[in-house]
């Protein structure tokens, strides 16, 4: 017949003492009086029919028995406490801080964070902007979103997105066909560096007219978001990524009025080699390529 256990707070008060070689230090772990630790002990032996300690004057020493109790309530003890704090470590939210570009992070990600939160709501993401290529080790930075050639093996590179270049517009502008292009204004977006050739106004003229396009006039921004949202607010027309005019062309805050398109480069998903949480950061991954496929 198996021998019933004694109560937790005993075993817990004899673990103490044991580590501790001391009643008071003990009970100042616990956070109970020495005299309450005495009982537990007391408690303890009289329940197992046998004493746990040798008490003198100057210390407290382990028994026969109560080294082989000290043994099994030190493996107890040690794996409730991994157990306390594997179950507190997955409800604490998971810090992740991704890179991307200021255009990928507010005309793609931004619109999507409520549906990301959503998604994976135990995770702190932290968004951190750059145009250029972040080191994510020394910048102790988790993923990436990338933009052209294909990143190092080391941060194994996921191909998500082949981008393509199209010319958007503001719905209330009405163009029907390319000739359409000659009463409208165009926008322009400099300093492109991804991909070459760039998809400019004169690329577009020499591959879809039509021929007497004037490409030179019309305003010029060095980053694409605010090409973006000036063509949203109807300043004229402007050749972008398809996929960070997505979210406007999905919500009918622009339209692609032709079926007519740029070569664009890849975007990539780049994890840190040294970062933290693997199996969230591809989860992550999987939703990033998901959403980019809508």
């Amino acid at each position: 017949m198996k021998r019933k256990l004694p109560p937790l707070g005993a075993l817990r008060a004899f673990d103490a003492v044991a580590r501790l070689q001391s009643f008071k230090l003990a009970a100042e772990e616990i956070g109970v009086s020495p005299t309450a630790v005495s009982h537990q002990i007391r408690l303890l032996e009289s329940l197992l029919e046998v004493s746990v300690f040798e008490r003198t004057p100057r210390k407290v020493e382990l028994t026969a028995d109560g080294k082989v109790l000290q043994q099994a309530t030190a493996q107890a003890f040690a794996l409730l406490q991994a157990a306390a704090e594997k179950i507190g470590e997955r409800q604490r939210p998971r810090v992740l801080t991704l890179t991307a570009t200021t255009a990928m992070i507010a005309h793609w990600l931004v619109p999507r964070l409520p549906a990301l939160m959503r998604q994976f709501p135990n995770i702190d993401l932290r968004l951190h902007a750059d145009d250029g290529i972040v080191d994510l080790r020394s910048r102790q930075i988790d993923v990436a979103l990338r933009y052209g050639a294909e990143p190092g093996a080391q941060l194994t590179p996921r191909l998500l997105y082949q981008d393509s270049f199209v010319l958007v517009a503001s719905p209330q502008l009405t163009l029907k066909t390319p000739e359409d292009l000659l009463q409208a204004t165009l926008i322009h977006t400099d300093g492109r560096r991804v991909p070459q050739p760039a998809p400019d106004w004169y690329r577009w003229r020499r591959e879809f007219g039509p021929v007497a396009l004037q490409i030179d006039a019309g305003p010029r921004f060095t980053d694409e978001a605010h090409a973006i949202q000036a063509t949203i607010a109807g300043q004229g027309v402007a050749i972008v990524s398809q996929l960070m005019a997505q979210h406007a062309l999905n919500t009918g805050l622009l339209v692609a009025p032709f079926n007519m398109a740029l070569p664009g480069a890849a975007h990539y998903f780049v994890s840190n080699p040294d970062g933290q949480h693997p199996q969230t950061v591809a989860q992550l991954a999987d939703w990033v390529a998901a959403e980019m496929k809508r």
